[in-house]
């Protein structure tokens, strides 16, 4: 038996560790100075929660935005809840981390991007039963280009 290191891995969760962390101390002391946070994520992961009409409306992912307006944001270990205001409706969301794919902060062009992964149970068994003397694949991480935020 081969053993590695698996850096894709360790890597996925280093960085959800710290939007772990920047997202508790935002929830903790509010948004400091100009930052604002852009967060993708996939609506179809099997622990979003997310109103019915939102889910209608954006049936694989939904970009979220952190900045003017939030209320109640709770982080723990396995992503975070907030209340955001969708045309003067305050809805709540719940985010597992593993469920975003990109986070961004504008304000001083940092972001992270994800690999997508895909949440359909059967598929998983199947690569489970096909793949089972085989390690675990996991995507790479990078930073991506904020461009497309940039006014």
């Amino acid at each position: 038996m081969t053993r590695s290191i698996d850096y894709g891995n360790l890597m996925h969760s280093a960085m959800r560790g710290l939007i772990q962390q920047v997202l508790t101390e935002t929830s903790e002391h509010g948004l400091p100075g100009a930052h604002h946070f852009f967060i993708t994520f996939n609506t179809q992961h099997p622990d979003a929660e997310l109103a019915s009409w939102l889910r209608d409306r954006y049936p694989e992912e939904m970009t979220i935005v952190i900045q003017h307006w939030f209320d109640n944001l709770e982080v723990d270990d396995d992503g975070f809840a907030i209340t955001l205001n969708f045309g003067d409706a305050p809805e709540r969301l719940r985010v597992p981390f593993d469920a975003i794919s990109t986070f961004v902060d504008p304000s001083v062009e940092f972001g992270l991007r994800f690999e997508t992964q895909s949440y359909d149970d059967e598929d998983e068994t199947e690569d489970e039963e096909d793949d089972a003397d085989d390690p675990p694949i996991r995507g790479d991480a990078e930073v991506v280009s904020l461009d497309q935020w940039r006014k």
